[in-house]
């Protein structure tokens, strides 16, 4: 029986992995900050753990109670729609703290367990924002485009100890709370700029609009399953309709 190790699992994408790899009868450990009961069904190959993908101690706690992991998979995120000008340097520096650098520290974390067997794969969940501009989310692009460069090159070294690395790029998932959350974050920090209120309507409008082409967890379980799972998976797997209409080759 294999197992896999699961950032942010308390909704949306990391749910939905949790549970289809449940489903397919693999070991899961599903992690959050704050774990959660009867959010996944019962089942005596699934663990619950606390995990903040910020903090060193909890890293190192969680990966000790996980024991022998065959897949990580980094799910944790927080999300952030504002322009530049609107964005404070603390919320930049807090997107990155969580999406790319506690992706980094997970990955470095257990990358030794992986590197002494010869057996892992690292599966990167990041946004097909980082596919094509769009208007207020230039800071959480940046954070998940730095995730998208690293594992690229880091793929290259985990070659050599016969490891893998791949991306899971999701679309628009409107299932999700990432628009709620990011806008929840927003009016803590203040709200948008005046001077953009124009393209931030224009921008809700959008949002607004009905859209066949859209993610939803599923699909981005599924992504991640067939990375995990399938040797000849790419490096880069886009989820969800939405998505593959914009990877290069669509």
């Amino acid at each position: 029986m294999k197992t896999v190790m699961i950032t942010g699992c308390s909704s949306g994408f990391g749910l939905e992995i949790a549970r289809y790899f449940l489903d397919r009868d693999w070991s899961v450990i599903a992690t959050m900050r704050t774990p959660r009961d009867g959010i996944l069904p019962p089942s005596d190959r699934l663990r619950i753990l606390p995990l903040d993908v910020t903090d060193a101690a909890s890293i190192a706690a969680a990966i000790e109670a996980a024991g022998p992991v065959d897949v990580l998979v980094n799910n944790a995120g927080i999300g952030w729609l504002n322009a530049l000008e609107g964005t404070p340097m603390q919320v930049a520096r807090e997107l990155f703290e969580t999406n790319t650098f506690g992706t980094m520290a997970m990955i470095q974390a257990i990358l030794p367990q992986f590197r002494q067997r010869r057996s892992g794969i690292i599966v990167n969940v990041t946004s097909s924002v980082t596919l094509k501009p769009l208007l207020l989310l230039s800071a959480y692009t940046a954070s998940k485009a730095a995730v998208n460069a690293f594992t690229e090159s880091l793929a290259l070294e985990l070659a050599a100890f016969d490891l893998r690395a791949h991306l899971v790029l999701p679309g628009r998932a409107p299932d999700t709370s990432f628009a709620t959350t990011a806008r929840g974050r927003i009016t803590g920090e203040g709200g948008f700029p005046e001077p953009y209120d124009d393209l931030v309507q224009a921008v809700v409008a959008r949002f607004q609009q009905p859209d066949d082409a859209i993610t939803t967890s599923l699909d981005v379980a599924e992504a991640v399953w067939r990375a995990a799972t399938d040797a000849n998976a790419p490096m880069r797997i886009p989820a969800g309709a939405d998505a593959v209409a914009l990877s290069p080759g669509a």
